[in-house]
């Protein structure tokens, strides 16, 4: 079992934090956490691309280069992995991986169920010690229904998804009965109307993302403060000093 396995795997569950950029990996990072996940939705909107249309392949590669050697386990989201052909995709979790990424997560985006379980079979061929976490959006994108959540993250299992992704999902008592058809670890999508990360836990969650929830929040942040400024009050909230964020850059040599 690798080291990023392993964290699925402890009493707690995994709070994995979702970054954006060096900036907010290394701030993370110095607040003490093990693993850090990148969120496609940060990644498109600050190249400019929309997310989940498969536009973000190079910047999510230039962003894992850029992450991949900090002082935590990287996990990258690879949107649908950037391609409907498995072997494209088993491409980019290689080069994903060289980068310095331990974990991918694939999401299926409601399509062909037999498609998705060949990219996770073609991933885990190619590189093998890659935890992937298999996505499904029947409650992101569709109504929910069970029955087919179930199926679809049957087939990812037996495909060798080493962890399954329901983002949506929020209702404790479907969750718990969620957690007890699976031989994998489930990674629930936290939301604030939710259960808490501790409660999650008790129903048998092993890993809660925090998606883009940290980047809209910073985006919101800057946008009340300078809309604060315009309207000649003193922002509140607080910020971290200049020298603080400079310091989470890295030194040049010489």
């Amino acid at each position: 079992m690798t080291a990023f396995a392993d964290l699925h795997h402890r009493n707690a569950p995994l709070l994995l934090p979702n970054a954006w950029d060096h900036a907010s990996a290394a701030a993370l990072a110095a607040q003490g956490f093990e693993a850090i996940g990148t969120t496609s939705l940060g990644v498109a909107a600050a190249a400019g691309l929309p997310d989940g249309a498969g536009a973000t392949r190079d910047a999510t590669l230039d962003l894992a280069l850029r992450l991949g050697q900090g002082p935590y386990l990287l996990s990258v989201d690879a949107e649908g992995g950037f391609s409907d052909d498995p072997d494209e995709v088993a491409e980019a979790a290689r080069e994903l991986a060289a980068a310095g990424a331990v974990g991918i997560n694939l999401e299926d985006g409601l399509g062909s169920v037999r498609r998705h379980a060949a990219k996770i079979a073609a991933v885990k061929a190619v590189v093998p010690g890659l935890f992937v976490n298999a996505r499904t959006d029947t409650y992101w994108l569709g109504d929910g229904d069970e029955q087919e959540t179930s199926r679809r993250l049957h087939a990812y299992q037996q495909a060798g998804a080493d962890g399954v992704f329901v983002p949506g999902l929020t209702d404790a008592t479907r969750i718990a009965a969620l957690v007890r058809t699976l031989d994998v670890p489930l990674n629930i999508l936290y939301s604030p109307s939710g259960p808490t990360v501790t409660q999650l836990g008790d129903l048998g969650v092993r890993r809660v993302s925090l998606g883009s929830l940290l980047y809209r929040r910073a985006l919101g942040a800057a946008l009340e403060t300078a809309a604060d400024i315009r309207a000649g009050r003193t922002p509140s909230g607080s910020a971290p000093a200049y020298h603080q964020v400079e310091a989470l850059s890295p030194r040049r040599e010489g």
